[in-house]
């Protein structure tokens, strides 16, 4: 009897002791802070940062319906964005993009990824992309910062 009172105070101390604790884990947070149109940063992984590429790919997962983000792998409703950052728009090859994609003479970058994520019909009217817009400028340049990665050599 008298162990198991010991035991069951141990136990009780070690509960509260845990519980009771006041400190909190440390937290780092980077926020990007940039002029409208500015490109958004090509963030190394491994930076030292809030991995903003990580972030992107979480981002991302509302575009993954839709989209692949793999060299090689087939484009699905739409197309695959390995590579995107530097490729003309409406240039991959083996996909059938709307008119206005098409015919654009443009090359994708971070500022002009911006603002077609923001408002892809309202940036080339004529765009067939279903999912709309990505309101939030935070999730938007972790996107940008995510598949500009996966456009570079590091990010391969």
């Amino acid at each position: 009897m008298r162990n198991r009172v010991i035991l069951a105070a141990g136990l009780l101390t070690v509960m509260v002791t845990a519980c009771g604790s006041t400190e909190q884990p440390a937290v780092v947070e980077q926020i990007v802070v940039r002029d409208r149109g500015e490109a958004a940063p090509v963030v190394e992984a491994g930076a030292g940062t809030t991995d903003l590429i990580a972030m992107g790919e979480d981002a991302f997962q509302v575009c993954a319906g839709c989209h692949v983000v793999e060299a090689g792998a087939r484009s699905t409703a739409g197309p695959n964005l390995f590579g995107v950052v530097g490729r003309k728009i409406g240039g991959l090859e083996s996909y059938s993009y709307s008119d206005a994609l098409a015919g654009s003479e443009l090359t994708w970058d971070e500022a002009n990824l911006d603002e077609f994520l923001a408002d892809p019909a309202g940036y080339l009217p004529g765009t067939d992309m279903l999912a709309g817009a990505v309101r939030d400028e935070e999730a938007r340049a972790a996107i940008i910062a995510y598949l500009a990665n996966q456009s570079s050599p590091s990010g391969e």
